[in-house]
């Protein structure tokens, strides 16, 4: 999916062209939508789900104990992330693999801790995003991620992101659960309904910024469900992977993928590309 280029980028890039010894230009903070992102935006959603049961069940920390480890974790990473002043592949991915985790953890522990029906976590994680949207659009005018080039609009971003792994969790479980699909089935019944966005979309004229952000919920669930088909018993109907392997192995695609990125920097934006003297 492609999606407008922001006035804001447009400007920074002829400000670098005019002007190349003048202030920094604000660059776009988060990489440009091709099939890496989708790629590496599903493996992450993964290791979310894998990482999740695997620190769960052989740390020993519990449900509460992971969530705080993770949690400060990822705090510690969108520290650096927002104090980078361009996109950064490994910054950048590093905080989608952690909030895919953390996520997660807000789901199951609504769920298992809490015993709050996935009906009722599905629907109020996606009364807090629709806020998260209408606020988000109130204050900036846009909600596309090409524009991603200040503090306000990035943690409006970062926070969309959150509840989009935690409203894809429960409402990948809730579909889960109520359909008994099996993994195997679920994970092609989500990647169906990718098909039919990217379908409505390139097709049917759907507005580029809502089929990303529908797309991007859609994508937690299919990770989810792809990594308890490689992980879970083969009673169960899955392979028996185990967590360890699955989560190490996925995790080593990601990091091959993400260092790729980094020296190529073929999913930076155009104006990225073209004025690497200002990283």
């Amino acid at each position: 999916m492609t999606y407008e280029t922001s006035k804001t980028s447009a400007s920074s890039a002829a400000g670098a062209q005019a002007a190349p010894c003048g202030p920094r230009p604000r660059w776009n903070k988060v990489p440009e939508v091709t099939a890496y992102f989708w790629i590496i935006k599903v493996l992450c959603t993964t290791v979310g789900e894998t990482a999740a049961d695997l620190l769960n069940e052989k740390a020993g920390l519990g449900l509460t104990g992971v969530s705080v480890l993770m949690s400060a974790l990822l705090a510690v990473v969108l520290v650096v992330q927002f104090r980078t002043s361009a996109y950064r592949a490994g910054v950048y991915w590093l905080a989608v693999a952690l909030i895919s985790v953390v996520g997660t953890l807000i789901s199951d522990n609504l769920t298992d801790n809490m015993g709050v029906p996935l009906e009722t976590s599905t629907t109020v994680f996606a009364v807090i995003l629709a806020i998260v949207f209408v606020v988000w659009y109130r204050r900036e005018r846009t909600l596309s991620i090409h524009s991603i080039d200040s503090t306000g609009r990035e943690s409006f971003y970062w926070l969309a992101v959150l509840f989009t792994f935690a409203l894809g969790t429960a409402a990948g479980d809730l579909v889960s659960e109520r359909m008994d699909l099996g993994y195997w089935l679920a994970a092609v019944l989500f990647g169906l309904a990718i098909a039919a966005v990217a379908l409505a979309h390139f097709k049917l004229g759907l507005d580029a910024v809502w089929s990303f952000w529908i797309a991007y919920i859609l994508t937690r669930p299919l990770g989810a469900s792809i990594g308890d088909y490689l992980s879970q018993p083969t009673g169960d109907g899955a392979l028996g992977m185990g967590t360890v392997v699955t989560s190490v192995l996925f995790l080593a695609v990601i990091l091959g993928l993400v260092v790729y990125l980094s020296v190529t920097r073929k999913d930076a934006t155009q104006p990225q590309r073209a004025a690497r003297h200002w990283a």
